[in-house]
Order: structure tokens, then sequence, then C-alpha cells
């Protein structure tokens, strides 16, 4: 059956924005509410220990949300599991601004991660469910415009927020947005997962088709070389602020113009990608990006350990943050290239291995403290080369393909309709 077809002129956009909006919920649910940990801390008469687990606890619900997300919209389509998923962000955060004690609080948000994980897994699907080939690599691309900045902006409208409410009002703010997402994708977002296409069984198939996914080697290639680039970025957002402020004594207000700038460079990065993977093909910006982080994590290793100053290591930052933008689009669209019947399990693979190998290495950034660089220079270096061994395992006939956009079978499908 052909894909749907794709909105055009005032829908595209619209259609744009809402799966970029559904991408950054996690960033935003994260990053929003950071600004008033200390005062939730003071409010709900508990530790700030106790008041960051709340941030752990929708972490945790993002990553396990995906798991039950995906293959559920494989089988049900795409619309109820998000509008549920949305319904469920919303309601929660709005009781996560009455929450009377911190325990509360972290179960709320454990369901708020839950809910905002099927805006990040089903924007994936809905992609794949349109879009193969070099197309899916741009509007990955374009995605990435949005959830880019979010990490970015989402500190800076809970700061902000903060001048004229309390906690709660960011909490309440972020049910407005899950509510206006909600009523979005209810008017807007059509299903793109026909019932012909679905796959029978409901959670039960989860089992047969994560182990086919896994059985797959040009499938998890392309997951471990997304994982290790994003893992990378994890390991310098938990390690350059007591890098660069500890140790090289920049000031907050200068650790955050770093931190734009090379945000700024991811975006720029993606937006490139999807402006020329049609000339280029996917595999040959996803090797690019690979390449240019691990060289990045190469010379920061050999930066901190020769301790040659900030300039050296700000370059090195820069090219392994501005290198996810190639890599994140480019790998998502390959890796789901061949799983179009279950791409929301696939999604829910990419999004799981994210979130597992960050925060594998986050602990071992800190290993040697706040006076040494060197554990987040090993852990981004291991993590570059380890991204281009993993690409090495997507070699073979389905690469040419892959190039085109053209469609290899995959062995052992699940193509029940329901």
């Amino acid at each position: 059956m052909a894909s749907p077809a794709t909105p055009k002129g005032a829908g595209l956009v619209r259609y744009v924005i809402i799966l970029g909006a559904l991408t950054a919920l996690g960033p935003l649910a994260n990053d929003a509410y950071m600004p008033g940990l200390p005062q939730i801390a003071e409010d709900l008469n508990t530790s700030a220990s106790a008041a960051q687990l709340s941030l752990t606890a929708c972490l945790l619900g993002l990553g396990i949300g995906q798991l039950i997300a995906g293959p559920v919209s494989d089988a049900l389509g795409r619309r109820r599991p998000l509008i549920a998923g949305l319904a469920l962000f919303a309601v929660t955060a709005l009781l996560c601004a009455f929450a009377s004690d911190i325990w509360t609080l972290v179960g709320l948000r454990a369901l708020q991660g839950l809910g905002g994980a099927t805006g990040i897994v089903i924007a994936s699907a809905v992609v794949r469910d349109r879009h193969t080939g070099p197309a899916a690599a741009r509007f990955f691309a374009m995605l990435m415009l949005i959830t880019g900045i979010a990490p970015i902006l989402a500190p800076v409208l809970g700061g902000q927020l903060m001048l004229v409410t309390s906690w709660k009002g960011i909490f309440i703010a972020l049910a407005i947005i899950g509510a206006l997402m909600l009523f979005g994708v209810a008017g807007a977002l059509p299903e793109t997962h026909p019932a012909e296409r679905r796959v029978s069984g409901g959670l039960k198939a989860t089992g047969p088709i994560f182990r086919r996914l896994l059985g797959d080697r040009v499938f998890v290639g392309y997951n471990l070389a997304c994982g290790f680039a994003f893992a990378a970025m994890f390991a310098y957002i938990s390690g350059s602020t007591f890098v660069l402020q500890s140790i090289h004594g920049m000031s907050p207000q200068g650790y955050s113009v770093v931190f734009g700038v090379n945000a700024l460079g991811l975006v720029i990065a993606a937006q490139v990608s999807g402006r020329i993977v049609h000339r280029t093909g996917p595999r040959a910006l996803l090797a690019a990006g690979l390449l240019v982080s691990a060289v990045g994590g190469l010379a920061l290793l050999a930066v901190v350990l020769a301790d040659a100053g900030p300039a050296p290591l700000l370059v090195a930052l820069f090219l392994v943050v501005s290198s996810v933008g190639l890599v994140l689009p480019n790998s998502f669209a390959l890796a789901l290239q061949d799983h179009g019947d279950v791409a929301g399990s696939a999604a829910a693979l990419l999004g799981l291995s994210q979130h597992l190998i960050g925060a594998a290495v986050v602990p071992l950034v800190g290993l040697a403290g706040e006076d040494s660089a060197v554990p987040m220079g090993i852990v981004i270096a291991v993590l570059g080369i380890g991204g281009l061994l993993s690409f090495s395992l997507t070699t073979g006939p389905r690469a040419a393909g892959a190039e085109t956009g053209a469609r290899a079978p995959a062995a052992a499908e699940v193509r029940e309709p329901v």
C-alpha cells in the first residue's frame, strides 16, 4: 500500500510543527521546571536530592513509555495512543502543580514521562509511515530544528515564568501546552498507519517484534551509531558545566553562550543535512557525522590530556555536538527504512538506546571529580569510535537501497492484519 500523502503548503507547515512539538515534549517536560527545583525542595519540605528524583522519574517514564507506545501504535494505529498519551501528559502536569509532597510529585512525574514518550516515539513512526530514504532523513532534519532548540529555550521559559509565578505555574503551563498539542493532534493529524498495515497481537507481539529488530544486524548498527552519538552529547551536557566553569573559570553566562553556540551548530548541521540529503544520500551524511564525532572526541581527549586550554577544547566540543545534527536524522531514517510495518516499535528501540547509553555514561564523566576533564574526554572519544565501529555493521547489499529509498525485504516480517 502506498504511503499516506504528505500535506502541502500551510498543511505541511502545520504537520512539521505538530511533529516537532511532539518530539520536543521530553526536553520541555525535563528542562522547563529545573529553575524551580530549589523552590520545590523548600515548599515540599524535602532535600535537593529528593527533589531531583522528580527529574529521574520523568526520564524513566520517557524511556519505559516508548517501549509501550511504540508497539501499541503498531497494533492500534498512531492517533488513539497519541491522543491518550497527550491527555495523560496534560492531566499529570496539572496534578503536579497541586502535589502536596515530594513522593506524590515523583509518581506524577513518572506518569507524565509515560505520556510524553508517546509523542516522541509516534512522531518518528508517523514520519516513517509517510517517507522513506532521503525524504525521511530530510523530515527528521526539519524536526531537529525544533527539538534542537527546545533544550535551550525550555530552561529560559521556566526561568521567565519563575519571575511571575512559582514552580506550580510552570506545571500549569506544561498542562496548557499538552492540552493545546492534544487538540492540535486531534484536529490536524490524520491516521498514518491504516488497519491493513497494523500487526496483530497487541503487546503480546512485542517480544517477537523486538527480537526481529534486534536480530537485524543493519538495524542494530544504525541504532548503536545513533545511541553512541547521542550519548556523547549527554556526556558533554553533564560534564561540560564543571569542566568549563570549575576548571577553566568560565562564568555561568559565558557557559550559557557556549551551550547556545553548540546547540546552534547542531541545528545548522541538521538543516544542511536536510537540504543536501537528496543529492548525497543519508548513508554518506551519517558516515560524515560519525567521522566528525570520532575526530572531535579524539581531539577532545588529546586536548584534555595535554591541558591545552579552553580554545581547542571548545572547538572539539563544537565538533562533537554539531555532528549529532548529521547523525540523528539520517540514522533514524536508515534504521526505520526496512521496518515500516513496525515503525513504532523500531522508533521505541532507537529512543530507548539513546536513553540507556546516555544514562550509563553520565556517571563515568565525573569519576575524577570536578577538577579533571580526562574522564569526559575518554568517554566521548570512546563513544565516537564506537559510533564508527557500529556503522561498519550496516555495510552490505541493503546499503544501496537505503541511498535511494528502495525497500529491501526484511526477514521474518510480522505483517498480519488486525
